[in-house]
């Protein structure tokens, strides 16, 4: 934004969502206890082959997986290593293609932090800094299964009447 004025470049059309938030922790059975007990949220550990992530449900999901309600998101916990940047909280980002985000975050002054990791089940994944240094994510998610068409509903070949009409009729005879 400059002097009250938002830039929105007109080639732009389609926004990027924000899909995910995640934050790290040092104890995953003292993170899981906050979270629960504060708000409610849901937690689930994924195990060491998932690198000990926490998924945190903090609106209720539809069969996709995704909240039911617009504008709400759930989320996970990372736990924090000491080799790897800028583990505070953030949020991710859908996109169609990684690559060409990751070449316009570059362009856009950011700082892509590695090259993307496929996560099992989810898509591919990679985060960066923006140029205020804040860790931001990327995920390219895998295509959701084709849902399978619903059946027509059979409609009735004979036209139904309201009630009024029918007991109209039934006086005439």
């Amino acid at each position: 934004m400059t002097a009250g004025k938002v830039y929105i470049d007109p080639k732009e059309v389609l926004m990027n969502p924000v899909v995910h938030f995640e934050m790290p922790y040092d104890d995953p059975e003292r993170m899981s206890r906050f979270y629960s007990t504060a708000f409610g949220w849901k937690m689930k550990e994924l195990g060491g082959s998932m690198g000990n992530y926490v998924l945190a449900t903090t609106a209720t999901a539809g069969p996709d997986g995704f909240p039911k309600k617009p504008g709400r998101i759930n989320g996970g916990f990372f736990q924090k290593k000491a080799d790897w940047p800028a583990q505070h909280p953030s949020v991710v980002i859908a996109v169609d293609d990684i690559k060409h985000a990751m070449t316009k975050v570059a362009g856009a002054g950011g700082q892509v932090l590695g090259e993307p990791m496929d996560i099992p089940g989810v898509g591919a994944y990679v985060s960066f800094a923006d140029p205020e240094g804040n860790r931001v994510s990327l995920l390219q998610p895998l295509p959701m299964p084709a849902k399978k068409a619903a059946a027509p509903k059979k409609r009735s070949s004979a036209k139904k009447r309201p009630a009024a009409k029918k007991a109209k009729r039934a006086k005439k005879r």
